[in-house]
């Protein structure tokens, strides 16, 4: 008797290589996500750095605005008119009528200049005698020269640059916005904030900074990511 051939029939071959198809592209799935996921937490841990380095040094420099010296501004006298006008208001924050421009200034004391000259100087004995020039300026026996410097930060073109003018340096890319608001107490006596205001009408009564970035991915692996900080002023601007 002649014995039948056995083997895989045209059916069952087109079965396991749909079941095989099947297996591959569930597979291929998992690893395009397991991908997804890995690019998204890489592009969202380089926003977070990005925002870190941003705060880290604005931070430092926001912390010693209306660090005039040892007196107070209401016994300090000024080489000319000016100096007074920017010193009554030390911090300002402006926004383009568009958008496309936040700009924040401040005057600072000028810590880690690297020898560069200072925007201003406040020439004073810490007793009785305080006066703010522009630029350098020499102390006379028994006083001291504190140097103080403008800065500005500007966000434009995605960009947040720090410098005023042509001489702007790129900190940090892929910025949508910047906000800020300022933590005001109740008078100028007091310490503690009672609220915040985009707009204080008496920068004696500000105690506080609250920033604000908007950070953007180019490659839209994650949404727009917003990072806050509070820095709290060392000397209260009086």
């Amino acid at each position: 008797m002649k014995r039948r051939s056995r083997g895989f029939g045209l059916v069952e071959v087109m079965v396991a290589m749909l079941l095989g198809l099947i297996v591959v592209l569930g597979i291929t799935q998992i690893f395009i996500a397991a991908k997804n996921t890995y690019l998204a937490q890489n592009a969202s841990a380089r926003l977070q750095e990005d925002a870190r380095f941003a705060f880290s040094k604005m931070i430092q420099e926001l912390r010693m605005v209306g660090m005039f010296g040892c007196l107070t501004t209401s016994s300090m006298t000024y080489a000319d008119a000016s100096i007074a006008t920017e010193f009554s208001n030390p911090i300002t924050f402006a926004r383009a009528s568009d958008g496309s421009t936040q700009t924040l200034t401040f005057i600072t004391a000028d810590v880690g200049s690297s020898g560069s000259t200072p925007s201003y100087t406040v020439v004073t004995d810490c007793v009785t005698f305080a006066r703010a020039y522009r630029e350098a300026q020499t102390p006379g026996a028994g006083q001291i020269a504190l140097p103080l410097r403008k800065v500005v930060y500007t966000v434009e073109n995605n960009q947040l640059k720090l410098g005023a003018d042509t001489n702007k340096q790129v900190l940090v890319d892929n910025v949508a916005s910047m906000a800020i608001s300022f933590g005001i107490a109740s008078t100028a006596t007091d310490n503690a904030v009672s609220s915040y205001s985009t707009t204080p009408s008496n920068a004696a009564t500000i105690r506080s900074v609250r920033l604000s970035l908007t950070l953007r991915d180019p490659n839209a692996r994650v949404a727009d990511q917003t990072y806050n900080v509070v820095a709290s002023l060392r000397n209260r601007l009086k």
